[in-house]
């Protein structure tokens, strides 16, 4: 049940046909109106279903052994899109619960996708409980959005993917919601570079965890909180995060804003608020690179309305 580097590697090799090879973007913060200092973005954006989470799902349906009946995940939108891409792909039935606080994007994807869409309650944990009773009424094999060890084994397949792609990079920002991108990231370095989470003020998920010592509930609002306010942290992912991720800085609304916008105008660029939190903390100065450090970046999302931002 381990999740670390050769577990990694095998999933890799299983859903290598499946996902794409997201390319990266070595550029300078200056180009985004901060300061001088080199950047290398992960544009995982541009990942099949336009989110990261498509490599957990398809290793979910690839490693797992899926009923009849299908699949069923619960989800702020993200992990659904992708779940009901890779079930369509791979010829799988899919039930997909998201609260109603989903962007009309990602419902638009899951329902594009030929997915069976139930828009359940105000938040995710709403969503995730109307799931777990499908689950039981139908016997559909659940797909966690993060807790999951295949969702996490899929996700650390961009850590090893990005470590060929920029092996310069001396630290590592990723935005954190239920933690299943960073816990997968975090496993596959095992502390070989420097791990840094970044979530909103509004939604600290692993913040708060690593404060208590463990996974508690914590505050699930915020800009961003369609992909980055689960109540807590994964039970999975916890102890890989205190063993790998060095710390977790916390970012406003506004800084989230004001990276998509900088992320536009310095490369257009079109992220998701979710998608632009990890890059938010360097624009913001949250997270302020040393003179020998090369910092990386995981864009992680497009699933967005485009913002005119010529217009203001």
């Amino acid at each position: 049940m381990d999740i670390d580097r050769e577990a990694i590697s095998a999933t890799e090799q299983r859903i290598r046909g499946h996902v794409r090879r997201t390319p990266v973007l070595t550029a300078n913060l200056k180009d985004f109106g901060a300061q001088d200092a080199p950047v290398t973005l992960k544009l995982e954006l541009l990942q099949h279903a336009g989110v990261f989470k498509a490599r957990g799902a398809f290793a979910n349906l690839l490693l797992r052994d899926v009923p009849k009946s299908g699949v069923v995940a619960a989800s702020g939108g993200n992990h659904g899109a992708a779940v009901a891409y890779a079930s369509m792909r791979l010829g799988v039935p899919a039930a997909i619960f998201v609260p109603r606080i989903s962007s009309p994007a990602k419902i638009q994807r899951i329902r594009d996708y030929g997915a069976d869409l139930h828009i359940e309650g105000d938040l995710y944990a709403d969503a995730l409980a109307a799931s777990e009773r499908w689950q039981i009424q139908t016997g559909a094999m659940p797909i966690h959005a993060f807790d999951q060890r295949e969702t996490m084994l899929g996700q650390g397949t961009l850590g090893l993917e990005l470590e060929s792609q920029a092996p310069q990079i001396t630290t590592l920002l990723v935005g954190v919601g239920g933690g299943g991108l960073i816990g997968g990231i975090a496993a596959w370095y095992g502390g070989r570079i420097r791990i840094v989470g970044v979530e909103p003020f509004a939604a600290p998920t692993l913040f708060r965890a690593l404060e208590a010592g463990r996974p508690v509930d914590a505050e699930a609002g915020g800009y961003a909180a369609d992909s980055l306010a689960p109540k807590r942290v994964g039970e999975l992912v916890f102890p890989i995060a205190k063993s790998f991720v060095e710390r977790v800085v916390l970012v406003e609304d506004d800084d989230i804003r004001a990276a998509q916008e900088a992320l536009w105008r310095g490369a257009r660029i079109v992220a998701e608020p979710g998608g632009a939190a990890a890059f938010s903390a360097l624009l913001a100065g949250r997270y302020v690179p040393a003179s020998n450090e090369h910092v990386g970046v995981v864009v992680s999302g497009g699933n967005t309305v485009a913002v005119n931002f010529e217009a203001r």
